[in-house]
């Protein structure tokens, strides 16, 4: 792997949010110059061909990425901010499996989106207009979300 790759790679691997191309480009450059856009999409897409590295369409026109490793949850998104939110839930894993088994299958993989708005924000800012999509830290939160 190339020194500018494993700048790349280090990005990725420190990134505590979902970042898109764009962002990971602008962090990147910020450790080695010489980095170009286009070796950027090159690796991001060697990294998602190698398994390493997950793609995931949020809305807002633009794929967003995090490592595989990263382990299993779902995400809720906000729609006005782009703002991931990562969240495990065992409920709703036991609802999965009894659904599926009542079906007549073995779960065996399942992927969970979900959209909304975040009901503090427009608490605090009604008027304030909605913005594009945000690529932001996402934080940890007791009993296994993060914001």
């Amino acid at each position: 792997m190339t020194g500018q790759r494993r700048v790349i790679a280090r990005v990725l691997s420190e990134a505590g949010d979902h970042p898109d191309v764009e962002e990971l480009y602008r962090r990147a450059t910020a450790l080695d110059a010489r980095i170009s856009i286009a070796t950027v999409y090159r690796t991001v897409r060697l990294l998602e061909e190698k398994g390493i590295l997950e793609r995931r369409d949020f809305g807002g026109g633009r794929a967003r990425y995090e490592p595989s490793e990263h382990g299993h949850h779902h995400h809720l998104i906000d729609i006005d901010t782009g703002r991931v939110i990562e969240f495990e839930d065992a409920e709703h894993e036991r609802v999965l499996q009894a659904i599926a088994a009542r079906l007549g299958f073995d779960l065996v993989s399942h992927r969970l989106e979900l959209y909304g708005r975040w009901r503090a924000a427009r608490a605090a800012k009604p008027t304030e207009p909605a913005r594009g999509p945000a690529v932001e830290p996402d934080l940890r939160l007791p009993g296994g979300l993060s914001r």
